[in-house]
């Protein structure tokens, strides 16, 4: 075998590997992610807020469901649900079977895409161009109101494109949310407006965080955002990042905690303002099952700890 030869073999083995890897290993390989954020005012206990986001689930990964179902064990005071819970006709019941004792928690949630129409194969180098959010004009459409139902009837608050309080450990927490951006659900018109002065904190809920909904929530005061979408790139080059992040905003807030203030498109958050608020992006849960690997870039959930303001 010449030099070209075994070039392209040892090449193409360990593609293989790395494929094998990311899509058997990574992609279940699940973790949970720790932050805190400096947006209480003073004198308020902090409070634990678990965000969870792209579930994309099916009803057969059971490991996926038993892993979300054992988050009930950190005793978060709020969940925050961001969306694309679902990725199979069949999978609400198996959603409700792993959020099941979470449910029982305060909560909230929004919408993503994938909660309205099921996902198809794509190229999925398209994922790459301008071309991504384009819906495919006969995608199956899922049991969406089944899941809705299921959120609210455990008391979840519904934000896509409403506003909210829920009283959580004593503290008044206003929400203001869209349905997803991607598609361009979202109607933040409907919603606008200062947040409440009263309020301990306002928070935005988003699917995906598109420029104009950071800035629309931050201009009305929000103190937190919250979205996924991104699932942070979800094959990534190590020690450079992601490639995209499949929306507007920049890499270097394709998922984790950063800074955002209104019209700052993209600057650094070492560049915030004393007052920018904080936004934070799930790398989510999930993939689509016609795409199921994810490297460098490992599913999570997040436990937020939000404390008082220094």
């Amino acid at each position: 075998m010449n030099t070209l030869a075994r070039t392209l073999a040892g090449a193409t083995a360990a593609g293989a590997a790395t494929l094998a890897y990311a899509s058997s290993v990574e992609r279940n390989a699940f973790t949970l992610r720790r932050v805190t954020a400096p947006v209480l005012p003073r004198g308020f206990a902090p409070l634990r807020v678990l965000h969870v986001s792209d579930l994309h689930l099916v009803p057969s990964q059971r490991r996926k469901i038993e892993w979300v179902r054992s988050l009930d064990a950190l005793e978060p005071d709020l969940v925050v649900n961001t969306g694309d819970n679902l990725a199979h006709l069949q999978a609400v019941p198996a959603v409700l079977n792993a959020m099941g004792p979470l449910l029982e928690r305060p909560g909230v949630f929004v919408l993503g895409s994938n909660d309205y129409l099921a996902p198809v194969a794509k190229n999925p180098f398209r994922y790459f161009t301008s071309d991504h959010a384009r819906v495919e004009g006969d995608r199956t459409k899922l049991p969406t109101q089944d899941l809705v139902r299921g959120f609210e009837n455990a008391g979840w608050l519904d934000l896509d494109n409403r506003r909210g309080h829920l009283s959580v450990e004593g503290l008044d927490l206003e929400f203001v949310g869209v349905d997803d951006p991607h598609i361009d659900r979202d109607r933040y018109d409907e919603v606008a407006g200062p947040a409440d002065p009263d309020a301990a904190l306002t928070i935005g809920v988003a699917h995906a965080p598109y420029l104009r909904t950071l800035d629309a929530f931050t201009r009305d005061g929000a103190g937190l955002v919250i979205a996924g979408h991104t699932h942070g790139g979800q094959v990534c080059v190590p020690f450079y990042g992601a490639l995209v992040t499949n929306c507007d905003l920049g890499r270097e807030r394709v998922k984790g905690l950063s800074r955002w203030w209104p019209a700052c498109d993209n600057a650094p958050s070492s560049e915030a303002p004393d007052d920018a608020a904080w936004l934070h992006v799930s790398a989510g849960l999930g993939t689509s099952p016609f795409a199921p690997v994810r490297f460098a870039c490992r599913p999570e959930a997040t436990l937020m700890t939000l404390r008082a303001r220094g």
